[in-house]
C-alpha cells in the first residue's frame, strides 16, 4: 500500500472512529494485529465488544464498502477477534458484534455507512 493509501486509510478509521464515540461507543483499541490479520477498531457499546471493519471505496462501482467484507474476511476477521479476545482478559465472557462502517467515497463529507452486526461468528 503506498504512502498516500496508507494515509486516506488511516484517516477512514479516525472519522469512523470519531464518528463511533459520537454515537456512545468507547474505543478499546485500534489496528490489533495478529498471524491471522487486523482488526480496525475494537469498541465497547455497554458490555459489548464490537469490532468494527472499516471499508472505503474510492471510486463508484459494482461493489460497495460494505460489500467487499467477503466471506473469506469475515473469517479472517473472527479467527482475529477470538485470539485478541483470549489475548485481553477483560473482553472475556462478553457479548461481541462484528460491525462495518464503510464509506463509498473520498470527498470531505463523507457519511459512513454503519452496518451494526454486518456478521457474526456463527456463520
Amino acid at each position: 500500500m503506498t504512502n498516500v493509501n496508507t494515509q486516506t486509510g488511516k484517516d477512514a478509521e479516525d472519522y469512523a472512529q470519531n464518528f463511533l464515540i459520537t454515537q456512545g461507543l468507547r474505543t478499546v483499541a485500534r489496528n490489533v494485529c495478529c498471524r491471522y490479520g487486523e482488526i480496525d477498531i475494537i469498541m465497547e457499546q455497554g458490555i459489548t465488544v464490537v469490532f468494527v471493519e472499516v471499508r472505503l471505496r474510492a471510486q463508484k462501482g459494482l461493489q460497495t464498502g460494505a460489500s467487499s467484507v467477503s466471506y473469506r474476511k469475515q473469517q479472517r476477521l473472527i479467527k482475529t477477534a477470538s485470539l485478541v479476545i483470549q489475548r485481553m482478559p477483560e473482553l472475556q465472557g462478553r457479548p461481541v458484534r462484528f460491525d462495518v462502517i464503510a464509506y463509498d467515497t473520498l470527498q470531505k463529507n463523507r457519511v459512513p455507512h454503519w452496518i451494526q452486526q454486518a456478521f457474526d461468528a456463527s456463520n
